[in-house]
């Protein structure tokens, strides 16, 4: 017995071609910034069409997908795109279209919340176009490496207790506040964002409260970055008999010019599956969710044989 899905994940950029030459001037975007999400979610609604009609039943966008990265810098004016995860165009948009197609999609945007605090958000949308969840960014990052800075704090926080009412649904099987995990109509869906998937209770935790497959949206750059990028995702899908499917930005951004290297995939427990690129700014796999039940063809058991007695 199978059970085959195919996933596709977006790896693209800011579509919004009247942006300023310069970083400085970014302020000027105010009166435009509903122009810069309807063209960001127009081009996507297109990828998710394209994927839907090559089999995918899961589509996962990109890390705060709807507007160029603007944690670059600290510009208030960005502070004005967040919006509500249940009723803002964003995610309404894409509601209807997951709905029409009948297929799954993890849409990361900036959240509004009701209580007027701002969060770096996945919203899990069914294929019926229910809303089943959301996850928040539970890690936010602050540095610079040898290609840039990312000031993330000054746009959103990290996620609280607060996130857990709000999942009270009966499509969360995941007992934790912090990472919910949601019965889709195609399988039992997590999400991790960018930096999260470099701590080391993320993935263990989401693993052992039910996910199946772990969609992990970013926007990475730099060198070690890019190094750790080809390997954790399979690292931690081995130990933790889960799929993992990564999803990076690619090119880079007027005006700030920082380069996202791209290089979106999906990986198992025994590995990458063949992927896809023949169409641009998308990236489809076929995963087998039978691969996380059954003897593991290493032979390994690692469930059964940690010894959680004398780690320290």
């Amino acid at each position: 017995m199978t059970r085959p899905l195919t996933v596709a994940l977006t790896e693209t950029c800011n579509v919004y071609r009247e942006m300023p030459a310069r970083p400085e001037e970014v302020a000027t975007l105010g009166p435009r910034l509903e122009d810069i999400r309807r063209a960001n979610v127009e081009h996507h609604v297109g990828l998710i069409e394209a994927a839907a009609k090559r089999g995918a039943k899961l589509v996962g966008l990109g890390e705060l997908f709807a507007a160029p990265y603007f944690a670059l810098r600290k510009d208030p004016v960005w502070h004005a795109m967040a919006e509500d995860a249940a009723t803002g165009p964003t995610v309404q948009t894409l509601s209807a279209l997951a709905q029409r197609l009948g297929v799954v999609i993890v849409a990361p945007i900036y959240e509004l919340a009701p209580s007027g605090l701002r969060y770096n958000t996945a919203v899990v949308i069914d294929a019926s176009g229910e809303i089943l969840g959301k996850y928040r960014k539970t890690h936010v990052p602050m540095g610079k490496n040898e290609q840039g800075e990312f000031i993330e704090p000054f746009y959103f926080g990290p996620a609280d207790e607060s996130m857990s009412a709000e999942n009270k649904t009966p499509a969360n099987i995941s007992q934790s506040p912090y990472f919910p995990v949601f019965q889709t109509a195609v399988g039992k869906v997590g999400v991790a964002i960018c930096y999260d998937r470099h701590f080391e209770g993320v993935v263990p935790s989401l693993a052992k409260n039910g996910a199946e497959l772990i969609l992990s949206p970013a926007v990475t750059f730099g060198a070690k970055s890019e190094r750790m990028w080809e390997t954790e995702f399979e690292v931690d899908a081995m130990r933790h008999r889960v799929f993992i499917a990564g999803s990076n930005r690619l090119g880079a951004e007027t005006p700030w010019g920082q380069p996202y290297f791209g290089r979106s995939y999906v990986t198992g427990p025994n590995g990458r599956p063949p992927a896809d690129r023949s169409q641009a700014n998308l990236v489809l796999s076929t995963i087998d969710l039978d691969e996380l039940v059954g003897t593991d063809p290493s032979g390994w058991n690692l469930a059964r044989d940690r010894r959680p007695d004398i780690y320290t």
